[in-house]
């Protein structure tokens, strides 16, 4: 009734309108919970159901194959489309259907004898039913089996008819392929419908019988999980809302690489695995270029250090490791002159076979001026410096030009960088090098002393380590950077060392000869949001379907895929409040916390 039709009707009795009238206005305007979920507009038709924008259509699982292998249900599940699925299973009762399986058998057996009387060859088909029949009535006999009435209901959904179509083109032909057939629910679209809705009511009544083992292979809870039963949470898998759980020291090697464009969540998501790392007692080392850790590292306890030309932190690159038990000290000397000729090979540029031999014997000559030889014992000995070196170097024959590119490491303008003893300790649970400050020409140089160091100090001592190397592409621009880079992913599994490495320059990584081992060798690689300009090497080394090379170029910050081995999920990455107000490099929200802890210290004064 309309307010007018109702106004007239109260005319006469102006107290009774006066009392009433609101509350019926009110009545007329209240939304129900039905008012708030039903489409803004429904039209049935005999093939579809139009829901608002949405198209929808029924199907039902006509046939079935006579035999069902397990998981047959589950590319269907798994498929990335929207859609509902609806599965009734009515018990039958087994004293009943065995009843009717008497009549049947006794048919089958009477034209198998009517075909044999009359001198007809034998029909397989009827022998393979009799034998079915017979086979099951047994299992039903014995309780082994039981039958069930079962109804598979698929409702797909599209924004058109083309999109409908198309989507239906796409299960048909997964379906037909296993000898599954569908048919849309015509004329029974609404019921169809209904029968799809989470309220369990079988309005279609479209049934196939089945017993328990092949309906044990429409088991509906097969979509894809990656998960272990212990480890750290990485994500949400997007494909169902599961959790994504793993301990990288629990497969086969520990080491991980994460590519993803500039923003798109790829150092949030390490520090979030970093802050989760460490409640599972694991020491976490950075090499940070871009100072994103700090607050991290301040907040969790851990150490900071800061190596620029102007810092008062320093590490001396001729500083050795103590020999273990197991390594002669020998092979600890020839080692670390190995890795100093590599380091003075970036150092200056490249080397020629002469420069590389005598900057060669300069290094173990360096070594002796401090009475360090293979006989030596490391442990109560004086590592030289850099001008030690140079001094060595200088009284060679042919080694003038070497001497000169040395000069600004050791009195020139970077001299304070590396001509000096160590004086840092990374002893702690969260250490972070960070080289923000340091001078683009000399970031590959520092990263190799830093990984160099680490990698003495986690020889040392054998302990739960992560080595997290962010923008690792600097490493990758040179040849000996990037050796040592793939000798830290091979051989750090013999030392509980783990090493992540992430980069935001695909090209650049992969480029190198030693990108795609360092891939093969991480037993996890995560590929978040990419650009246009990177997606299709990336879909080449991984081998992505396009649906997944779209993924990637449509997924939001912190969204993408995650790989374990052959397998991988598309992945969200997800922080709780705590940890988020921890981790963020937001701009915005770094300039709020540094707010709100300014009027925290100022109302405690």
């Amino acid at each position: 009734m309309g307010i007018l039709d109702f106004l007239k009707k109260k005319k006469a009795s102006e107290p009774e309108l006066t009392s009433f009238l609101p509350q019926e206005i009110y009545n007329s305007g209240v939304l129900e919970l039905q008012d708030i979920i039903a489409p803004s507009a429904l039209k049935i038709t005999p093939n579809q159901i139009n829901l608002g924008e949405k198209i929808a259509r029924t199907f039902f699982v006509i046939s079935y194959p006579r035999f069902l292998t397990e998981s047959w249900f589950a590319p269907i599940i798994n498929l990335d489309k929207i859609f509902n699925i609806s599965i009734f299973v009515h018990p039958i009762e087994t004293a009943k259907i065995l009843r009717t399986f008497q009549k049947k058998v006794a048919e089958v057996q009477s034209q198998i004898n009517q075909r044999e009387g009359r001198g007809l060859v034998r029909d397989p088909m009827l022998d393979t039913a009799y034998q079915d029949l017979e086979s099951l009535r047994d299992n039903l006999q014995q309780a082994q089996e039981k039958l069930f009435d079962v109804g598979v209901y698929i409702t797909l959904y599209g924004n058109s008819d083309e999109d409908l179509n198309k989507l239906e083109s796409e299960i048909k032909s997964l379906l037909e392929s296993k000898l599954v057939y569908l048919k849309p629910a015509l004329f029974q679209q609404e019921q169809g419908y209904k029968s799809i809705l989470p309220i369990a009511d079988d309005q279609l009544g479209i049934h196939s019988k089945l017993n328990s083992s092949p309906l044990s292979s429409i088991f509906p809870f097969v979509s894809f999980d990656l998960t272990s039963d212990k480890g750290i949470l990485y994500g949400i898998n997007r494909h169902n809302n599961s959790l994504v759980l793993f301990d990288r020291f629990s497969l086969d090697n520990y080491n991980s690489v994460t590519f993803a464009k500039s923003g798109s969540g790829k150092s949030y998501a390490t520090k979030l695995e970093i802050l989760r790392s460490l409640m599972f007692e694991t020491e976490v080392i950075v090499i940070d270029p871009e100072k994103e850790y700090q607050y991290l590292s301040e907040a969790v306890g851990g150490k900071n250090f800061n190596i620029s030309l102007n810092s008062t932190n320093h590490i001396n690159p001729f500083d050795l490791p103590f020999p273990r038990d197991d390594e002669p000290a020998a092979d600890i000397l020839r080692s670390n002159i190995i890795n100093l000729v590599g380091l003075f090979r970036i150092m200056f540029g490249g080397l020629t076979p002469e420069e590389d031999a005598i900057v060669d014997r300069a290094i173990s000559e360096t070594y002796a001026l401090k009475d360090i030889t293979p006989e030596s014992d490391f442990s109560n000995l004086e590592p030289p410096l850099l001008s030690d070196f140079e001094l060595v170097l200088s009284g060679m024959e042919g080694a003038e030009g070497l001497v000169q590119k040395l000069s600004k490491y050791t009195r020139g303008s970077w001299a304070g960088f590396i001509n000096r003893p160590t004086n840092v300790d990374i002893n702690a649970k969260f250490v972070v090098f960070s080289i923000r400050d340091m001078e683009d020409e000399l970031k590959p140089v520092a990263m190799y002393i830093i990984t160099h160091y680490i990698w003495t100090a986690v020889r040392r001592e054998k302990k739960k380590r992560l080595l997290v190397i962010d923008e690792a592409w600097w490493m990758m621009k040179t040849e000996d950077t990037a050796s040592f880079l793939f000798s830290l992913a091979k051989r750090g599994r013999k030392y509980w060392l783990g090493l992540a490495t992430i980069t935001q320059d695909v090209d650049d990584f992969l480029r190198s000869p030693y990108g795609l081992p360092i891939v093969t060798n991480s037993s996890i690689q995560i590929l978040l949001k990419q650009s246009p300009s990177t997606v299709d090497s990336l879909q080449k080394t991984f081998n992505l379907t396009d649906e997944e090379k779209f993924l990637l170029l449509e997924s939001d910050v912190g969204e993408g895929l995650f790989f374990v081995g052959q397998k991988h999920v598309a992945i969200k990455v997800i922080a709780s409040y705590t940890e988020d107000q921890i981790i963020t490099s937001d701009p915005s929200q770094l300039l709020a916390i540094k707010r709100s802890r300014e009027e925290l210290n100022n109302s405690g004064q």
